[in-house]
């Protein structure tokens, strides 16, 4: 079948660039800075004529364009590489537009596209796992904030950030608990459950963060943060040395643990059961798999991921817990769950590309480009959109997701 959405959709963008990027053209040269002082060995930084450079990715934008056109009148597929290459163009033609006469920090924007990232990678694997498993995880900014008070509270009492983590992922699983109790025992809608609970934890941790932790902050809201650790020789790499390799513990285990929920969700018997769950339930259940055991322990694990992602705000980026810190963070998340078609890579690199557009806006605004920083914040969900309505492939979520299991 002949499928017209990926070539129109690219169209409407070359169209949005060259009237943008050309046709209000700015004069000047931009700057693309791509070493610090630290790194191994210097490289030169980029400049582009602002007007050339955006006249010339318009036309790669273009051509790019035509072939998907081509692809879709034989009836082929575009493939997803393909997609991913024409993003890159349109941001590289955004940023060039966006910072004539002025120098784009390339490693800076890395290191806080990175930072960003982390909570919501944590919550989109959550998110993965309790989909997965035939639960939709809508309470992830519930688990985020719960981790994040959680470990602020706890590392502030032991003087110890490593207890803080253990509390943030006790917090994270409690949240689940209720979660899976109500959506899995009572059979009530997942969807309200997740929502309470998200209002619920949202107003019990701004009471005790106005009642408790403010008039004994350096008691309980002092706690100590995680030190970056520099990798040797890695962490000297150019540009994205900086970003991956001068980190804390807490990215390091994201790393792994992005490798290591793929690697059992899709290779070990585990998986398969968790997947089978959350795709046929009454399948799983003939040959002996216990449904409802599955899904709440399952549930529980990704509220521990999850939480263990909002103790990053407050022992590896803040180093305080403030109200309403996750800012939506667990919303974007479960975006990234769908935008990543509930595969934990996928998912990841969804979460990157959230954590790009809001650090994007932080980038401009110090450079004085003239793009209102609203734009930017807008960016996230115009994906997510542009994901639902299937642009950049199919979009199915797990068959029993969000549906509960009665034995019959």
């Amino acid at each position: 079948m002949r499928s017209w959405k990926v070539p129109l959709a690219l169209g409407i963008f070359v169209v949005i660039a060259a009237v943008l990027f050309i046709g209000f053209g700015r004069d000047g040269v931009s700057t693309f800075r791509l070493a610090t002082d630290s790194d191994a060995f210097k490289l030169p930084d980029l400049v582009i004529p602002t007007r050339v450079g955006c006249v010339v990715m318009t036309v790669l934008l273009a051509a790019i364009t035509g072939y998907t056109v081509m692809l879709a009148r034989a009836a082929r597929r575009v493939p997803l590489w393909l997609i991913a290459v024409y993003g890159v163009l349109f941001v590289v033609d955004f940023l060039t537009w966006a910072s004539a006469g002025a120098a784009v920090p390339v490693p800076g924007l890395l290191v806080g596209t990175l930072g960003l990232s982390v909570p919501l990678i944590f919550g989109a694997l959550g998110g993965v796992i309790g989909e997965r498993v035939g639960v939709v995880n809508v309470a992830i900014e519930g688990q985020l904030l719960a981790g994040a008070f959680a470990s602020a509270v706890v590392a502030s009492v032991t003087q110890n950030a490593y207890a803080g983590l253990l509390g943030a992922m006790i917090a994270g699983v409690l949240v689940s608990f209720v979660l899976a109790a109500f959506a899995i025992k009572y059979l009530v809608d997942q969807v309200i459950v997740g929502v309470v609970l998200n209002v619920l934890v949202t107003g019990l941790t701004s009471f005790f963060f106005s009642k408790v932790l403010t008039p004994n902050s350096a008691v309980l809201n002092s706690p100590p943060k995680f030190e970056r650790i520099r990798i040797p020789i890695l962490a000297d790499i150019p540009i994205v040395g900086p970003a991956l390799f001068r980190q804390t513990i807490i990215v390091y285990v994201m790393y792994v643990a992005v490798a290591l929920v793929w690697f059992c969700l899709f290779k070990t018997r585990w998986g398969l059961r968790l997947r089978a769950v959350g795709e046929h339930p009454t399948a799983a259940d003939t040959v002996g798999i216990n449904v409802a055991r599955t899904r709440f322990w399952n549930v529980s694990l990704a509220g521990a991921i999850a939480g263990f992602g909002g103790a990053y705000l407050t022992l590896g980026a803040v180093g305080s817990f403030n109200k309403e810190m996750t800012a939506g963070a667990g919303f974007i998340a479960l975006a990234a769950v769908i935008f990543g078609r509930w595969d934990p890579l996928r998912a990841t690199l969804a979460a990157l590309l959230f954590g790009f557009a809001q650090n994007l806006q932080n980038v401009l605004s110090i450079i004085g480009s003239p793009v209102p920083s609203e734009f930017m914040l807008m960016l996230p969900y115009i994906v997510t959109i542009v994901a639902v309505a299937g642009l950049v492939g199919q979009v199915r979520a797990p068959a029993a997701s969000g549906k509960p299991y009665v034995k019959s």
